[in-house]
């Protein structure tokens, strides 16, 4: 078991690493891109909120769980662990939201002229602030409750057990809380997901449909090279696709879990790695499919040479 201690210790370290690295850069990597231009796409806005969201994430989630992997043990308070889940169920909302309003944009972005959402395609532009702004406040308030519920009301009843994290533990939620959580939190999650994947497909059938109209023009010309937008499209669908996987993959686990009684070590580090995964390994996704540090290169040359 050594053995295995050690491999979980490595892996939550590196994944954490990896994550804070990777989400870190694509947020500098807008930043400065913002401050030289003074304008980001409606794309990038929304990549931007999203690498914040899963920074989020990996600091309240993938620190936590590096440290109780290195053998530091319920070294936070009811109101730290509480605020902790806060900040992770907060954070794993806006991922979800901002990741269904990217792939619902692009599917609009990319659509033919004479679809419906062509014509909409200008106003959701102007309204991306504010449907993200949205999202953070909503998200904040609505989770806000979950953390102030138990304080509010003193005396449990009908308490489900003590929810046990490793790093902290706390009293689990009752009927109520229980209901609210699956009304206000779970089911706006899966409709999330039902329309990433809507979407998606959407841009797979556009993209192909695309490909065949024009395969006879490609072969006259001789070339071979896609369109910015095919390839903006493509990086997208391939990070909708890891978010996809990971967080199908992530919910299967977790409801084991919950239905096992008696929690297996295999089965709750499996899942704690796998929900990380989409946050850590998805800004590098992004770079396999888009060329930042080559544009991140050409900004910082051009502000040096002015």
């Amino acid at each position: 078991m050594d053995f295995w201690n050690l491999t979980i210790r490595i892996i939550f370290l590196s994944q954490t690493t990896t994550g804070i690295l990777g989400n870190f850069s694509l947020i500098l990597y807008y930043l400065v891109f913002y401050y030289r231009e003074c304008t980001l796409k409606p794309t990038d806005l929304i990549l931007m909120h999203l690498m914040a969201a899963n920074a989020m994430i990996i600091l309240s989630s993938g620190v936590p769980h590096t440290m109780r992997a290195f053998g530091l043990k319920e070294f936070l308070n009811d109101f730290g662990c509480r605020f902790l889940i806060y900040i992770q169920a907060f954070a794993r909302s806006v991922s979800i939201g901002t990741t269904c309003l990217l792939s619902v944009l692009q599917a609009m972005t990319i659509s033919p002229r004479e679809s419906c959402w062509r014509d909409h395609k200008v106003k959701a532009a102007k309204y991306i602030v504010c449907s993200i702004a949205l999202l953070w406040i909503l998200y904040l308030l609505i989770n806000f409750i979950f953390f102030m519920y138990p304080f509010i009301q003193m005396n449990h009843k009908n308490v489900t057990g003590t929810r046990d994290f490793g790093y902290c533990s706390v009293v689990g939620r009752d009927e109520v809380s229980g209901s609210l959580y699956a009304a206000l939190l779970v089911c706006p999650e899966i409709f999330f997901s039902v329309i990433i994947t809507w979407s998606s497909v959407s841009m797979i059938v556009i993209l192909y449909r695309h490909k065949q109209s024009v395969q006879h023009i490609r072969s006259t010309h001789g070339s071979s090279r896609t369109s910015p937008e095919s390839r903006a499209t493509q990086k997208i669908l391939a990070l909708l696709a890891t978010f996809l996987f990971f967080y199908t993959l992530s919910s299967v686990l977790r409801g084991c879990i919950a239905v096992l009684h008696n929690q297996n070590w295999w089965l709750v580090n499996i899942n704690r790695f796998t929900s990380l995964c989409f946050p850590s390994f998805g800004p590098f996704v992004l770079m396999s499919h888009y060329s930042i540090l080559t544009r991140f290169s050409f900004v910082w040359m051009r502000n040096k040479a002015s």
